[in-house]
């Protein structure tokens, strides 16, 4: 079967994707990479990030193109902090703020940010107790968490996306409260083969607001 090698976002492992596994471990092989080891990823997959999951996706296929069939980015942006010619991305104060909160206090920094992912979806109440209890039951140490909101602030793709050749799925909700769906036209528009999938009423977790939708989506773009 086809390897499917799936990247989470900041904050969160491999659990994060389970609605999505268990409507795809028919159709592919799964693999869950870690963001500081996407190397792992076998030769030839489709790999799907979410968030910063999608920035190291779009890393890794700029790198190492051999390894990257194709590619499946959710809740994606090039940069994810604004600049004076990137206004559709997070300001730098939140991203601060947030450092700043993982340094006092990670646990409730992480529930914070867990309201946030879901704000505005048409699901958010089970969403956010569903990821919630994701975080309680393990989460990333202090330093991990820092590492990844530094590479949130720092990355900047925008120059080399067009260099991705790969078959691209950008998936995006409609509402998503973290990186506006700007982002993602922005993203659909410059890569080279890429077409843009916008969940309505979903924020920027919209594999989990719409996990059929999602897996369907994935299948189809497999077979293309």
């Amino acid at each position: 079967m086809t390897p499917l090698a799936l990247i989470p976002g900041w904050g969160f492992d491999e659990r994060i994707w389970q609605p999505v596994v268990d409507l795809l471990a028919a159709d592919f092989t799964i693999h869950h990479l870690d963001r500081d080891r996407p190397e792992t990823v076998p030769a030839g997959a489709i790999v799907c990030g979410w968030s910063l999951g999608a920035m190291t996706a779009m890393q890794l296929a700029l790198d190492q193109p051999e390894r990257v069939a194709r590619l499946v980015l959710v809740g994606a942006t090039p940069r994810f902090v604004q600049a004076p010619d990137w206004p559709d991305a997070a300001p730098l104060e939140s991203l601060q703020a947030f450092a700043a909160g993982i340094a006092a206090d990670p646990d409730a920094t992480l529930r914070q940010f867990a309201g946030r992912i879901n704000a505005g979806d048409d699901h958010a109440g089970p969403l956010t107790r569903r990821i919630a209890a994701l975080l309680a039951g393990r989460r990333p140490d202090a330093g991990t968490l820092a590492a990844g909101l530094a590479r949130l602030r720092d990355l900047d793709l925008r120059k080399s996306v067009a260099a991705i050749r790969q078959p691209t799925l950008v998936v995006h909700g409609e509402r998503d409260a973290i990186m506006p769906v700007e982002a993602a036209c922005w993203l659909a528009d410059r890569l080279p083969d890429a077409r843009l999938e916008i969940f309505l009423g979903a924020s920027h977790a919209p594999f989990l607001s719409e996990p059929e939708r999602f897996a369907d989506l994935v299948r189809q773009f497999a077979r293309e």
